[in-house]
């Protein structure tokens, strides 16, 4: 049933994808002052809160396996932040693009990019962390703190232009109801995406979890 539902949620964001595409590139004009690079928006922007949804949701799950000990848990906090650092590269990445059209430069220390950058960095540091402990349950625990931990630097980064106004990020304060609607509407292909990937990481992690298991067995005899 589950892979009927993971091809049936990609098939539906390519659809999507493709309808957004037209209409971002043919039916939408060009900003007055950024021509076409500002499309790269409908992309940037959705990448962020689709990771800045991950990053909360693994946070939450983090603190409900500290309350519960429950390594289902761990193994959701694991996969979503996995796939939400994903959708954090994919947002500096496309920063970087507009940057280079923009101002001339792939990296600016703006504001906006270097704390995604930093919580890109702090989360990757939670995956190798991870890897580098063996015990299920110590590696939960110091993963979970790890995770709370990096969740602070998510509201740092989303409020950043607000706090920082001398950066040269552009602040999208005001934009035309057209450019919100297409933003809203290319999160959604987005968002079922992260769905496919999660439930792809999320059997990875319970087979992870069998394995841990049966280790455990082999060393009690």
């Amino acid at each position: 049933m589950r892979p009927k539902i993971m091809l049936a949620m990609t098939g539906i964001a390519a659809l999507l994808l493709a309808r957004n595409l037209y209409v971002i590139l043919q039916v939408l004009p060009d900003e007055e002052h950024q021509n076409a690079a500002y499309r790269i928006m409908f992309f940037h922007v959705p990448d962020a809160w689709t990771a800045f949804l991950c990053f909360l949701a693994g946070m939450i799950a983090s603190v409900l396996y500290l309350a519960k000990n429950d390594l289902r848990y761990d193994g959701f906090a694991a996969s979503i932040t996995e796939v939400g650092l994903a959708f954090g590269a994919a947002n500096l990445v496309t920063g970087m693009i507009w940057g280079r059209v923009i101002w001339g430069v792939w990296w600016a220390w703006d504001v906006r990019l270097t704390t995604m950058l930093v919580g890109c960095l702090i989360y990757a540091g939670y995956l190798m962390l991870r890897r580098a402990v063996e015990e299920p349950g110590e590696r939960a625990k110091m993963s979970a703190v790890v995770s709370i931990f990096a969740f602070a630097d998510v509201p740092i980064i989303f409020f950043s232009i607000r706090w920082w106004q001398h950066q040269q990020h552009p602040e999208p304060a005001k934009l035309p109801p057209e450019w919100w609607a297409a933003l809203f509407m290319n999160w959604i292909p987005l968002l079922l995406l992260a769905g496919v990937l999660l439930m792809l990481r999320m059997e990875q992690e319970r087979i992870q979890r069998q394995v841990d298991g049966l280790r455990r067995t082999i060393h009690a005899f």
